[in-house]
């Protein structure tokens, strides 16, 4: 199964932001949803990352 982790930028912080969590590639879709309606978060994407991390 191939994982994914969202990564973001948000108002205030430097550098992006990444979850601590791996999602499924419909559930990152759905989170990624979610993290872009947040105030101050922007440009949301949805990275692939290699299995066990």
């Amino acid at each position: 199964m191939e994982s994914y982790r969202l990564q973001w930028t948000k108002a205030g912080r430097d550098g992006r932001q990444e979850s601590a969590v791996s999602y499924s590639a419909s559930a990152a879709e759905d989170y990624k949803t979610l993290k872009e309606a947040q105030e101050g978060v922007s440009d949301v994407a949805i990275v692939k990352v290699k299995p066990g991390m």
